[in-house]
């Protein structure tokens, strides 16, 4: 595995950790705090790093199977941050989420954990085909 393919690695690893515990806070409170917001906006800083460092460290380019999953779960991450962002501001962080949102953080973080754990087999298979 290339170098830059291994930071990748770590680094959708730690966008992992962070868009995890943001969406248990926002969870377990149904509030949209700063720490929320905070996570989940490192999270997709760290999630965009590693999508430009696979792709760069990728040989079949960005059309493939993998990127398409990872876009699409990138894209459903990034909307979500936005639509938290946007009820803060709208509504404060008292205000507890609507049940569309909540549903919505949901769906787009399990599309997002499919995603990572369909990458991690994507790449073993690679490997033990070789």
């Amino acid at each position: 595995m290339k170098t830059v393919s291994m930071i990748a690695s770590l680094i959708v690893t730690l966008a992992l950790v962070f868009y995890s515990i943001g969406f248990s806070k926002e969870r377990k409170r149904k509030l949209v705090t700063g720490k929320v917001l905070q996570f989940y906006t490192i999270g997709v800083c760290l999630d965009i790093t590693a999508t430009i460092l696979m792709i760069i460290g990728s040989s079949k380019g960005m059309l493939t199977v993998h990127g398409m999953i990872g876009y699409s779960s990138l894209l459903g991450m990034l909307t979500d941050t936005i639509l938290l962002w946007r009820h803060n501001l709208r509504q404060g962080s008292e205000t507890e989420v609507n049940r569309g949102l909540h549903m919505y953080s949901r769906i787009s973080f399990t599309w997002w954990i499919m995603a990572y754990i369909t990458g991690g087999l994507l790449v073993a298979i690679s490997k033990m085909n070789r």
